[in-house]
């Protein structure tokens, strides 16, 4: 893999910390008092930060996390719900928020990892869900308390639980509200890996540094086919995708790919 600077994101809120290193964008929730739950200058701001990560060659994969040792996201702030959740067109506001965060995780181009400890509750689970992979330090706890607050989830956002965690997951966080411990979560299949606490930073980034070496436009390219595959909301056409699969084979990478596996040596992508 190509050697990457580091370097910082701006982010119109503190409560998000974005930087990159290694090839590898992580972007930090960072409002621990709260248990990293998402104000809405967060939900605005994550769309912002994912589009400026997808746009720099610096980044080929995300990592998306709680600050340091803190939960994951133990969703929406419900601080919020009396004042700007208050009304059926507040809320509706709100819920576009929330929809536009979920949906440019899921559409970003590079993969997007959700590394997860304590909490992912509520809004925490439609940001798993969108990411693409899911994994989790052993102690995890999931949950959707959506109808203890009589709070409708926004269906796109329904639809990435549901091509995450199953129908029948789904149904079972949804209907009794109960907390999903990690052991069960991964046995069902909604988590890819499941580490020790003190294991996972490490092996997190260990994934994430593998997926940066990776060549990027077989990636992408990949990442569509699946969505549309999975009939996830914002899914490319057919067309769309036979052309992202094409430039593959036109690519510079393909021809890097071919001769370093020929030759018994590590690719050196370029993203072209």
């Amino acid at each position: 893999m190509k050697s990457f600077s580091s370097k910082s994101f701006s982010c119109p809120t503190p409560r998000l910390i974005a930087e990159a290193a290694d090839g590898v964008g992580v972007i930090s929730i960072n409002n621990p008092e709260k248990r990293n739950a998402l104000d809405l200058a967060m939900w605005r701001a994550l769309p912002q930060l994912i589009a400026a990560m997808a746009a720099d060659d610096a980044v080929r994969v995300i990592v998306l996390r709680g600050v340091g040792d803190s939960p994951f996201a133990s969703g929406a702030d419900i601080s919020e719900f009396r004042t700007l959740r208050a009304s059926a067109a507040g809320g509706k506001a709100y819920e576009d928020s929330n929809e536009e965060a979920f949906a440019a995780i899921a559409a970003c181009p590079v993969p997007v990892i959700a590394m997860m400890r304590g909490f992912c509750m509520g809004g925490g689970v439609g940001i798993a869900a969108a990411c693409d992979l899911r994994v989790a330090a052993e102690g995890t706890v999931f949950g959707v308390p959506a109808a203890r607050l009589g709070v409708g989830y926004p269906p796109q956002a329904m639809r990435l639980v549901v091509a995450a965690f199953g129908d029948a997951v789904a149904r079972d966080l949804f209907f009794t509200a109960r907390r999903l411990d990690a052991a069960e979560a991964k046995a069902l299949g909604a988590l890819h890996r499941l580490w020790a606490d003190a294991d996972l930073e490490a092996e997190t980034m260990a994934m994430a540094r593998a997926i940066a070496g990776n060549a990027p436009l077989a990636m992408r390219s990949a990442k569509a086919s699946i969505a549309a595959a999975s009939g996830l909301p914002g899914s490319v056409s057919e067309a769309e995708l036979l052309a992202l699969a094409g430039a593959c084979f036109d690519s510079e990478d393909y021809a890097e790919g071919r001769d370093a596996f020929l030759e018994k040596r590590q690719p050196q992508f370029r993203g072209r």
